[in-house]
């Protein structure tokens, strides 16, 4: 099947992602894949985000895989400008050939982030079962992280390790780069 025009992908997305992704995204996205679904159609995208919650991105994400591998039909997804953080692990979800950035587009890949505190009062036994859940929470995260970047990766030719090691250090990859790895299909503009 041929893909849609630069034309569709560029200005007739039928569903657009764009500012801070939040539980309310989940809902608009679940809504509108729900609607895309039902008129069997083709599933064009469009992300600029400065990012957000990591798990509503998740959740997002298994929609768009749960579609494309559960309904036969096919999706696009078209990154403009920012790319950040959390639109990242819905950008992967779409098959690399699927992914486009525009020429301006900014794709921001970091480790997950936690701000929490840890306060230890009482018993050691209870204490250390704190500490153990806690530990338990991040390297579940961890565990996430690193499958986020898988999906992001296959095909390209970076390593789960070269990516995990940008990621360390706040990786703001423009399109080009992205483009020159292979994370991508095709820069529009």
């Amino acid at each position: 099947m041929e893909r849609p025009s630069d034309q569709e992908l560029l200005f007739r997305p039928n569903l657009s992602i764009n500012g801070t992704i939040t539980s309310n995204t989940v809902a608009f996205a679940l809504s509108r894949l729900e609607e895309i679904r039902g008129n069997q159609s083709t599933l064009v995208a469009e992300i600029n985000t400065d990012g957000g919650d990591a798990d509503a991105a998740r959740r997002i994400a298994l929609e768009v895989r749960l579609f494309r591998e559960h309904f036969g039909q096919r999706a696009y997804c078209v990154g403009k400008s920012n790319v950040y953080s959390a639109g990242v692990t819905i950008f992967a979800a779409f098959a690399k050939a699927n992914r486009f950035l525009t020429d301006d587009a900014i794709l921001l890949i970091h480790e997950r982030r936690l701000e929490t505190t840890l306060q230890l009062n009482g018993p050691l036994r209870s204490c250390l079962q704190i500490a153990r859940e806690q530990l338990s929470l991040l390297e579940t995260a961890q565990e996430l992280e690193l499958a986020g970047f898988q999906e992001l990766i296959d095909g390209s030719d970076l390593t789960i390790e070269q990516l995990y090691e940008m990621a360390t250090t706040n990786c703001y990859m423009k399109a080009q780069v992205a483009l020159k790895h292979g994370l991508i299909g095709a820069i529009l503009a």
